[in-house]
């Protein structure tokens, strides 16, 4: 059942966001090293089963299978040319599952970072990075996502490629972007939380907050920061399930999903209204998030 962002975040009422997609496919199958991406063409009952489970789980929000889908860095599997097709085959398959879905489903367009540095710390310039942004999210809005999803992002200024691009493409598609602070309660960039909401607020999206990162407890601490800063922008929390081990080849989170639920609840409390998962979560993590924020 097809919905807006607006419209729930108007309701007031906690939100529910899927868990990580790359973990799941993983599960299925999805070789090491191989692009995710390239399973939107290849394997698109697989991506429509995970969106489809996490729809089950209590998702109201679910993001296309298209982190990594930008020229660059789909470049480094030889796939820069097909940018275009696999975003928008991203777009449909998780736009089928969402008007299938017997509840409201917001379909979120996943734009991760480019993998390299902007100048002057690398060597990419930023007009070019915004053009790769740019040309994904176009692709994306004609697949139909309702919402353009910025997240992980590290650099505030190749977050402002990203929203740059997107806002060329689609003016009129609202913009949600997220950063991840994995360093020291930072950004690999050195950005605070107060720095990520102060530039980022800027830029006019709908909401903003933090993805990835160390676990719940870290990201229970920059949603804390930024509610300080700003007690009117909608938030956005997805906590990696924990921290990972390694069993074999395959990482393994260490966070049950009666600790993601318990995480589920504090973050609210703490001023989150978007709440889900990243790395290492699963639809019963989101089961069990969605479970919280129903008994609160």
């Amino acid at each position: 059942m097809k919905s807006s962002l607006q419209a729930l975040l108007d309701t007031g009422q906690p939100i529910v966001a899927d868990g990580g997609m790359g973990s799941m496919l993983i599960a299925q199958g999805l070789p090491q090293g191989e692009s995710p991406e390239r399973w939107n063409v290849d394997h698109p009952d697989r991506i429509r089963k995970v969106h489809r489970e996490y729809i089950e789980a209590g998702a109201q929000i679910i993001l296309t299978n298209s982190f990594g889908g930008n020229r660059i860095r789909l470049g480094r599997s030889g796939l820069a040319d097909r940018a275009e097709e696999l975003n928008r085959a991203a777009a449909e398959l998780a736009r089928a599952e969402a008007d299938a879905a017997e509840h409201e489903v917001v379909v979120g367009g996943s734009m991760g970072p480019t993998g390299e540095m902007l100048e002057p710390y690398g060597d990419l310039p930023f007009d070019e990075a915004s053009a790769a942004f740019e040309e994904q999210a176009r692709a994306l809005v004609e697949g139909g996502v309702d919402v353009l999803w910025i997240e992980t992002m590290a650099d505030l200024e190749e977050l402002r490629a990203a929203v740059q691009g997107a806002r060329r493409a689609a003016p009129d598609t609202p913009i949600v972007a997220t950063m991840t602070f994995d360093t020291n309660g930072r950004t690999m960039m050195g950005v605070s939380p107060e720095q990520a909401i102060n530039a980022i607020r800027e830029h006019g999206v709908i909401a903003l907050g933090a993805n990835c990162g160390n676990g719940p407890l870290e990201i229970e601490t920059v949603i804390e920061q930024m509610r300080a800063i700003d007690v009117t922008i909608p938030l956005v929390a997805k906590a990696n399930a924990g921290l990972p081990r390694m069993e074999g080849d395959r990482p393994v989170y260490d966070a049950t999903p009666d600790d993601m639920g318990d995480y589920a609840g504090r973050v609210r409390d703490q001023g989150a209204q978007i709440i889900g998962a990243c790395c290492g979560s699963t639809p019963a993590h989101i089961a069990a998030i969605a479970r919280a924020l129903r008994a609160s």
